[in-house]
């Protein structure tokens, strides 16, 4: 039976066993120690940003060995900030943004940057793979449809741009992948994050073959899969001697982060979706063993070799809202919220489409790009703002649909992520858009408390990651009114939807 209690704890008051988890997300790279209940640590903690390298031809890029070294220095932090709690630390668990993809040589060398799922320049390439494949048949298998964000179409793409450098790469891998190479001489990929490639058979937990076949890369190419519960230990002796305290602590593989924000912020199970706002958003929840069929539009995951993970995810999110605010010049958050909040739903009369990075979930379109239509002359800043938030929480309703049938006939919607719960208004508007109640989690770092609780699982700490402590907070409730203004407005962005893309 869960309780509710709360989501940190003082360092007096730790349970051991603690574990550490790494997050490397999409504008940081955090470290924190949380203990056998799931609470992170009060002041045990450290953070480094970090930003991706975006042009106009679609590259969304970061240099690894720059983020090899963001997550040394967090470990140095939180290690020295750890003190004496150090010597508690039984295990390691990790999570990452996904999809990303760097090449390394024979010496385990990065020759290349890391692309993110942000990339777009592979989106010509997917109408090749479409006129190849029975698309319907792969996205079934694989859980994934073919879009810019996934490896077939990257390798596709350099394959047809970059050769040269294709024939010199001896393994493509992940960056979780990478830090593990490091650490240890060796690596594989978790079925978790080995499943946002798109190459994953997701029932046979396999290497997709008839994908591989018609791709220029093999088996070879890649890493051995493993599954989340089977750590390395036995750091090699650089690392040994810089983090003594880590010597021979089990390091568990990297897991994608959208699989630990659902099991950070105890959507565990249907019962509860997840929804989570950062630079990107997404509604997901947890199931067990393998969907029979993944529903057309959304994607399927896995958190592990047990649990599926069906959702969709939009490129889209809070960088909208940052976009848009440091574009339109409106101020800061303090200053905006206020006139956001007295506007009424739709009052605008404006219909966006929000793709300033292509879009994924649900209509798959890397080729997509954000539009704003009905501008008059009257049309104020914090106006198109608004609509901008109001356009991405449409496409957020579109995937809960999609992802209804999976569910029970009332889930619980859990928010997490720090540009949906740094705006009340946002929130409000997802709410009403929803039309269901929506939880806010009280957990500060969702995805990292998830990495936390399956490796305190692996470790058999907790026999279920289910048995962890519940921490939520206030429940926010839709209105009915606004949610049918809502709905007429989501009808017109689908309109719009249809026209352009």
């Amino acid at each position: 039976m869960r309780t509710r209690t709360l989501s940190t704890v003082a360092p007096e008051r730790i349970e051991a066993p603690l574990v550490l988890a790494i997050d490397i997300g999409t504008s940081s790279v955090r470290a924190s120690v949380f203990d056998r209940q799931g609470r992170a640590v009060e002041g045990v903690e450290a953070r480094r940003p970090h930003e991706f390298r975006t042009t106009t031809e679609g590259a969304s890029e970061a240099d690894p060995d720059e983020l090899l070294g963001l997550v040394w220095q967090c470990l140095d932090d939180v290690l020295e900030r750890a003190g004496t709690l150090a010597p508690h630390i039984a295990g390691i668990g990790a999570c990452t943004f996904v999809t990303n993809i760097l090449g390394v040589n024979d010496a385990g060398q990065a020759i290349t940057s890391l692309s993110t799922y942000a990339d777009t320049r592979s989106a010509v390439e997917v109408a090749g793979l479409r006129a190849e494949f029975d698309e319907r048949a792969v996205h079934d298998r694989t859980g994934c449809h073919f879009h810019p964000s996934y490896l077939p179409a990257r390798f596709r793409w350099l394959a047809r741009t970059r050769p040269e450098l294709l024939k010199r790469v001896a393994r493509w891998i992940s960056i979780g992948e990478y830090i593990e190479l490091k650490l240890f001489g060796e690596a594989a990929v978790s079925y978790s994050v080995a499943a946002w490639t798109g190459l994953l058979d997701r029932e046979g937990l396999a290497w997709d073959e008839p994908l591989l076949a018609a791709l220029p890369i093999s088996e070879e190419n890649l890493s051995p899969l493993t599954d989340v519960h089977v750590p390395r230990q036995g750091l090699r002796a650089e690392f040994a001697e810089r983090w003594p305290a880590l010597r021979d602590v089990p390091w568990f593989p990297a897991v994608g982060d959208g699989a630990t924000a659902n099991i950070g912020s105890g959507c565990v199970s249907p019962a509860r979706v997840a929804l989570t706002v950062g630079s990107t958003s997404a509604m997901r929840a947890v199931v067990d063993g393998p969907v029979p069929h993944v529903p057309d539009g959304l994607w399927c995951y896995r958190v592990d070799g047990e649990r599926s993970l069906p959702g969709g995810a939009l490129t889209e999110g809070g960088s909208v809202f940052e976009w848009m605010t440091e574009t339109l010049q409106v101020g800061d958050l303090a200053e905006v919220e206020p006139a956001l909040a007295a506007m009424e739903p739709d009052a605008h009369g404006l219909t966006v489409l929000p793709f300033l990075a292509g879009e994924r979930s649900p209509g798959w379109a890397g080729h997509a790009r954000a539009t704003i239509h009905g501008l008059t002359l009257a049309t104020r800043p914090v106006e198109i703002l608004r609509a901008g938030l109001e356009a991405v929480a449409y496409r957020i309703g579109l995937v809960f649909e999609m992802l209804r049938p999976l569910l029970p006939a009332e889930p619980e919607v859990v928010a997490s992520g720090g540009a949906i719960l740094s705006s009340p208004t946002w929130l409000q508007i997802m709410t009403d858009v929803l039309g269901r109640p929506v939880v806010v989690s009280a957990v500060q770092e969702a995805s990292s408390r998830g990495a936390a609780l399956l490796a305190l699982e692996a470790l058999g700490v907790l026999d279920d990651v289910e048995d962890a402590p519940d921490f939520v907070g206030a429940a926010h409730e839709p209105d009915g009114g606004r949610h049918a203004v809502y709905r007429a407005a989501m009808e017109r962005q689908r309109d719009l939807y249809q026209k352009l893309v």
